[in-house]
């Protein structure tokens, strides 16, 4: 990926981890310091993900203090872990100006894999309101910066003693919304001086803006792309995610076959069963035919529930569809040779789950529903 395709080089003030290789170059320059400090700063600040420019114990302390000046740092603080009963872990990051934000750590390990999944937020809040998301009844807050999305990586690597080996950025927020510090986040977190992960390692989703996923396509190399589709007519769609209103199936399907894949790589549909809205069999038969002709896979989600307030109390808006329902939709999917898979909730008893991030205040955390055993 190229500088070219990001926003302008940030001002004075921007955050020092918000700053490209280059960037950081000419201001190591400007500085009047020898060209090899760029690097140990970048690696400070990307490797070893230091809070304070004090814990850069090879940078002259005149460098650091020009930095500091001129960059400050803006390091998220830790505000709230929850651990649920599958392992997978809930951290809420406050930032610099008070705002709350989450991110969550989802552990895949058996005899065949160790894998541990970071679902990433890249804004305050959504704008997009789509009807089954927690996220959505937050409205929209701000765009995070690059460095406040990396910081997500960076301390969660740390809370779980080892790096995570895939990034989606699924958490709060539109990604594609927040299209220039995503992308800028994305050069930073790939770069050899720094955390170096592979393209092929971290997923981008959308909610459908077809302008951003072909703005995203034209960046090379480009991430995975994840579209939620969640309905095979646009009659549906539109009532449960708006933003259909402006990008219809077609239109995000033809965005779809536009994306560049190599090597084996598929685009990800990711498809929330709602029971009585999109999970009938016609459901499936008209999901084979939109998807025919574009690699790619289905990632079905049983609905993970949140309750709405109204003027009779909360209530939830949709329910979860039985087991056998979610099976049937499967097998016939399957049955026309596509790949699909059913994403069994992670985390649904601390509300980590997939559509329920809402960074709950300390007050409404009580109300999360305690978990209770299954009887064997």
């Amino acid at each position: 990926m190229t500088a070219a395709a990001l926003s302008p080089t940030p001002a004075i003030g921007a955050p020092a981890r918000a700053l490209l290789p280059d960037e950081l170059r000419r201001w190591v320059a400007a500085a009047g310091a020898p060209a090899y400090r760029a690097e140990q700063i970048f690696r400070w600040l990307h490797a070893t993900g230091v809070e304070s420019t004090a814990e850069m114990a090879n940078v002259p302390a005149t460098l650091r203090q020009a930095l500091d000046t001129a960059h400050p740092l803006r390091p998220l603080a830790l505000d709230l872990v929850q651990t649920a009963r599958d392992g997978t872990r809930k951290m809420r990051w406050k930032t610099h100006d008070g705002r709350a934000i989450e991110s969550v750590l989802i552990p895949d390990t058996d005899a065949e894999r160790d894998k541990l999944t970071l679902c990433v937020s890249s804004q305050v809040g959504c704008a997009i309101d789509c009807q089954f998301c927690a996220t959505a009844t937050l409205g929209f807050g701000r765009n995070l910066g690059a460095d406040e999305i990396v910081q997500q990586i960076y301390g969660a690597t740390a809370l779980a003693g080892r790096r995570p080996t895939n990034l989606v950025f699924m958490g709060m927020g539109e990604p594609l919304h927040n299209f220039e510090q995503v992308t800028r986040a994305l050069v930073l977190l790939e770069h050899p001086w720094g955390a170096a992960f592979s393209p092929r390692r971290i997923t981008v989703s959308t909610a459908g803006l077809v302008s951003g996923i072909d703005r995203l396509a034209a960046i090379s190399p480009a991430p995975n792309l994840a579209i939620s589709l969640n309905a095979t007519t646009d009659e549906v769609r539109d009532q449960i995610m708006p933003i259909n209103r402006r990008w219809p199936i077609a239109a995000l399907l033809e965005a779809a076959r536009r994306f560049p894949l190599t090597h084996g790589r598929r685009v990800t549909f990711e498809y929330v069963l709602l029971a009585g809205v999109n999970d009938a069999d016609a459901d499936a038969d008209r999901l084979i035919r939109l998807l025919r002709g574009i690699p790619s896979k289905v990632n079905l989600i049983p609905w993970n529930g949140f309750p709405v307030q109204t003027a009779e109390g909360p209530v939830f808006r949709y329910q979860r569809p039985s087991a056998e329902r979610i099976r049937t939709f499967q097998e016939r999917v399957r049955a026309s040779g596509m790949a699909i898979y059913i994403r069994s909730p992670r985390g649904d008893d601390i509300d980590a789950a997939c559509g329920q991030l809402a960074a709950r205040r300390d007050t409404e955390l009580a109300n999360i529903r305690p978990w209770t055993p299954t009887p064997s």
